[in-house]
């Protein structure tokens, strides 16, 4: 399954620049799984919920000044009714995330999406709470003196990544989900021949060391977060030392 036309824009391509946003809706079981427990099924969902929303509404934001199309790679599948909402909305492109393994669904994404004519296009992940608009620009500008672009994670893996050409190798021979991502990656760029622009490094919020990071940096600097994810964490907080947890 490929792209499905946005509802509220028109269908034609507007830009040769694409931002995909990968994502997966807050269904509770199936997202955040490593912050349970201490967090609930229905907390971890929630959460889940308000990164996504955050990150579509800076990309939308962002490209009131920096040209290029919104598109979301949807997991499970574009059909959900949280993507639909999304889709109906935000006027965005829906994919299909398809592949056995993260870089076989990054790889399908780019392809179908160079495909489709686009000249660069970035994926950027969900999981950053405290990641500026201004990033997608960057990244963007990154590309038009560099084959590929990361933004590295503090755990070793990358929240973004962008490429001006397919490069279906780069994805290939990579341990997913561990603190060698990155740095496999640019050695693989390398020997690929790609030149490669770094972006800040950021927190993802993966772990429970993530969430109590975070949680921390919301009471100390609200700003950088969205007042929903803001209140999402310090409820979460609060939830979490009623249970005599240990965050602080």
């Amino acid at each position: 399954m490929g792209l499905a036309p946005p509802k509220k824009d028109s269908s034609a391509q507007r830009s040769k620049a694409a931002l995909v946003i990968f994502g997966k809706a807050p269904i509770p079981g199936q997202v955040k799984t490593r912050l349970c427990p201490p967090l609930t099924p229905d907390e971890a969902a929630t959460l889940q919920g308000s990164l996504v929303l955050d990150v579509v509404e800076r990309a939308r934001a962002a490209a009131k000044s920096v040209q290029y199309d919104c598109c979301f790679a949807c997991s499970p599948s574009r059909e959900h009714v949280f993507f639909k909402v999304l889709e109906d909305r935000q006027g965005l492109l829906l994919l299909d995330q398809v592949g056995e393994d993260l870089g076989a669904r990054m790889h399908r994404a780019f392809q179908e999406l160079f495909d489709r004519g686009y000249q660069q296009v970035v994926i950027v992940g969900t999981d950053v709470p405290t990641l500026p608009g201004s990033t997608f620009g960057a990244a963007f500008r990154s590309l038009k003196d560099h084959d590929l672009v990361l933004g590295p994670a503090l755990d070793g893996g990358y929240y973004l990544i962008g490429l001006q050409r397919p490069a279906p190798d780069l994805f290939t021979d990579i341990p997913w989900s561990t603190d060698q991502v990155a740095a496999l990656t640019r050695k693989k760029a390398e020997s690929l021949g790609l030149t490669t622009a770094l972006l800040p490094p950021y927190r993802d919020l993966d772990r429970l060391e993530d969430l109590q990071v975070l949680i921390g940096e919301a009471k100390s600097a609200p700003k950088t977060f969205s007042p929903r994810t803001a209140g999402v964490l310090q409820a979460l907080a609060d939830r979490l030392k009623s249970r005599d947890a240990t965050l602080d």
